[in-house]
């Protein structure tokens, strides 16, 4: 065991090296400043990292002779950075990530992590966030670890032994903490519709945010739902305690909850420490569509940032500006459609929050179509479910400008017979 300060740690990094950073409520902050301290000798350093907390002044044109960011998932900490200096997106599957990792794609050899203290065998775990530092801490030959008691012990793929670490600081602080918002009287009948598309034994899949949270509260209802997700939070805390979710129909890791990454609050992160009714896994693993599909009734839940009228789903750029990511929204989609009376669902508001309709006639000039019109099958809006699969274009077009803000749909009608008109 290692043990030593923050700056003898990251002293051990060499310039021109590829450097993993662990993320989301993992990210190890005080490494990353420490990072910042010592730039002037790490020329030449790239740095890969999925979403993370806390400030990314790492990725500012300021530092962009010495580190390059490439981000396989853009957070709002990021987003002003990407492509103005020192910051990239790299559009990629998060099922595909550790694959790539592990075969030299992206080339890492230094992994910044934040772990659990040793338990009486050794093991340390990387706690809320295994998702692809497993991949990375695998083949990285630098390992430098933050050693927090407040990160949980999960049961799953995130065990490290002690002896595998190179440098380790003692550090005690809270985890991240991300609150539950506030749910506006539309994102509630978002949810309710979408929970009665929701069956009982379906295996869930869904994220952290309004929408997700929404769907929760109207499942209290129903019986032996299970979880397969790569990402969860608290909405999920009630509907355990009460029974509901209890994966007791999964098909895969029955009575399991299975995800590869949380992000919640203090209550999450107890209700994670050494339960094992968690496992937390491999994205490569969680994500795999012949996984998911081997469950019951997937019921995938995405959202998206706009959707044109064929149904092609934009769910990572706004026009040309990266806001978000691939992800693994397209895993999921797909293998729910596979599943055994599976249900692939993309659910948002009608409108966004600058007041513009997220159903339109085209998507912006540069807009990324995440999920493809051929794999999209229910879009849901507070103004109803429109269920898309099999349908023709035009059946299609009809289908969402009836779920569209009344206040866009002549217009998304006009501009429809515009672009296809009748014969």
């Amino acid at each position: 065991m290692n043990f030593c300060n923050l700056e003898s740690a990251i002293g051990l990094i060499r310039p021109g090296s590829h450097v993993f950073i662990h993320g989301a409520a993992a990210t190890p902050v005080p490494l990353l400043e420490e990072l910042l301290r010592q730039h002037a000798r790490l020329r030449h350093t790239t740095l890969y990292q999925l979403h993370t907390e806390g400030p990314a002044e790492y990725a500012s044109p300021a530092y962009a002779g010495t580190f390059s960011t490439k981000a396989w998932f853009v957070g709002k900490n990021i987003r002003p950075y990407i492509g103005k200096g020192a910051a990239e997106y790299v559009p990629v599957f998060l099922s595909e990530i550790p694959a790539a990792i592990r075969k030299g794609v992206f080339p890492i050899n230094v992994a910044l992590i934040q772990l659990s203290p040793p338990d009486a065998h050794g093991y340390c775990s990387l706690g809320v966030s295994v998702d692809v530092a497993r991949a990375a801490t695998d083949t990285a030959e630098l390992l430098i670890a933050l050693i927090n008691p407040n990160m949980p012990r999960s049961h799953g793929d995130g065990h490290i032994h002690i002896s595998k670490i190179h440098a380790c600081v003692e550090w005690n602080a809270p985890l991240p903490s991300i609150a539950s918002s506030s749910l506006s009287p539309e994102e509630l009948e978002v949810g309710k519709n979408v929970a009665s598309l929701v069956e009982d034994g379906a295996t869930l899949q869904m994220g952290i945010g309004a929408i997700p949270d929404a769907v929760l509260r109207f499942l209290h209802d129903h019986k032996d739902l299970g979880v397969h997700t790569e990402m969860f939070s608290d909405g999920i805390l009630e509907l355990v305690e009460k029974g509901v979710i209890n994966g007791r129909m999964k098909k895969k890791h029955p009575g399991k909850i299975v995800g590869s990454f949380v992000m919640g609050t203090e209550k999450l992160y107890r209700f994670i420490h050494d339960n094992p009714m968690l496992s937390m896994l491999d994205a490569g693993y969680v994500n795999d569509t012949d996984v998911i599909r081997k469950n019951p009734k997937v019921t995938a839940i995405n959202s998206a940032i706009e959707i044109d009228l064929s149904g092609q789903v934009c769910a990572d750029s706004i026009g040309h500006h990266i806001y978000s990511g691939v992800g693994g929204q397209m895993d999921f989609m797909r293998a729910a459609a596979l599943s055994e009376a599976g249900k692939p669902i993309i659910a948002m508001t009608s409108m966004s929050s600058s007041g513009f309709s997220k159903i339109t006639a085209c998507l912006k000039p540069g807009a990324g179509v995440v999920t493809t019109r051929a794999h999209i099958r229910f879009v849901v809006t507070e103004y109803g479910i429109a269920e898309l699969y099999g349908k023709s274009l035009e059946q299609r077009a009809e289908a969402l400008i009836a779920i569209a803000h009344p206040s866009v749909r002549e217009s998304l009608e006009k501009a429809h017979r515009e672009l296809h008109p009748r014969s």
